[in-house]
C-alpha cells in the first residue's frame, strides 16, 4: 500500500499526465456489501483518506454522513437510534427533519463537481439501488471528457444482513432488505450500462486479511490497473488533454 509520504507527494504532482486523469470508477452495492473494504483494497486507499493509490478521489455520501454524526456526536448506530431522531437525521418528509442528509448529500455533490473540474480521476461510491441516477451521472461525465467504468460488489442477503450488523453505521434491517432487493435487480441494467467496462466482484465469504490482500489484488491487476492506465478513449476527453499539453508548454 501506498505510503502517506508519497501519496501526498504525488498529489501534489498531478496534472494532465496523471494515469487517473479523466477516469471515473462507479462502486454499486448495497449495505453490508463490503464496498468500503473491498474500495480499500482495490485501490489502495488508506484508512481517512480519500484519495487512492492511483490518484482516484473518492467520494461517499455516506461517509459525508458518518463524518457528520460524529461531529455532533451522535453515532453511527442508527438501527438503535431512537425513532424521532432517526427521523430528524436521515427523513426529509418529517415535520423535524434537520436537513443533515441534504446537506452530505449536497456536500458529496460539491465534491465531485470540484473534483471533475479540474477532470481528475474519481470512485464514485453508492448503493447502486437507482439506476437512473447513475446511469445519469454517467453521461454528465462522459460529456465533459471521461472514461467510465463499474465495480459491482454483490453479496448474498444473508451475508449483507449480517455485515450490517457489524458495521459502526447499522442501518435499519428493513432498509438493508430493500436496497439490497433494488441493487440486485438492477445488476442487468448496470451490466447493459457499461458493456466491457464492468465486473462483479462476489463478496459473499468473510475473507482472512491475508486471503482478502490476495484476492483483490489479483482482481486490481487484471481489471481496474489496466483501465487507469489505459490511453483515454473519450473524444472529448482527448480533446482536453490536447489542450492541456499545449498550455502546460507555454
Amino acid at each position: 500500500m501506498l505510503k502517506l509520504k508519497d501519496l501526498l507527494k504525488d498529489i501534489l504532482s498531478e496534472g494532465v499526465d496523471d494515469p487517473g486523469i479523466l477516469k471515473a470508477v462507479f462502486l454499486a452495492g448495497g449495505p453490508g456489501s463490503g464496498k468500503s473494504y473491498l474500495a480499500s483494497n482495490l485501490f489502495g486507499i488508506p484508512e481517512k483518506i480519500n484519495i487512492s493509490a492511483t490518484g482516484l478521489k473518492m467520494v461517499n455520501q455516506d461517509k459525508e454522513l458518518e463524518n457528520l454524526l460524529d461531529k455532533y456526536g451522535f453515532g453511527h448506530d442508527l438501527d438503535n437510534m431512537p425513532e424521532d431522531l432517526f427521523r430528524q437525521l436521515t427523513d426529509p418528509d418529517y415535520e423535524h427533519y434537520s436537513s443533515a442528509r441534504t446537506f452530505t448529500k449536497e456536500l458529496s455533490k460539491k465534491r465531485l463537481r470540484h473534483y471533475t473540474n479540474g477532470r481528475l480521476g474519481v470512485i464514485i461510491d453508492g448503493t447502486g439501488h437507482r439506476y437512473g441516477k447513475i446511469a445519469s451521472q454517467k453521461k454528465k461525465l462522459e460529456k465533459i471528457g471521461y472514461d467510465s467504468y463499474m465495480i459491482f460488489v454483490n453479496t448474498s442477503l444473508e451475508v449483507a444482513l449480517q455485515r450490517n450488523q457489524s458495521r459502526d453505521r447499522v442501518v435499519p434491517e428493513d432498509i438493508v432488505k430493500k436496497s439490497w432487493s433494488d441493487v440486485q435487480n438492477n445488476l442487468g441494467k448496470f451490466q447493459g450500462l457499461f458493456g466491457n467496462n464492468f465486473i462483479v466482484v462476489d463478496n459473499s465469504k468473510f475473507l482472512k486479511p491475508k486471503e482478502a490482500q490476495k484476492k483483490f489484488s489479483m482482481l486490481t491487476k487484471k481489471y481496474i490497473d489496466k483501465f487507469v492506465k489505459k490511453p483515454v478513449k473519450n473524444k472529448q476527453g482527448k480533446e482536453w488533454i490536447k489542450k492541456q499539453r499545449i498550455l502546460k508548454k507555454r
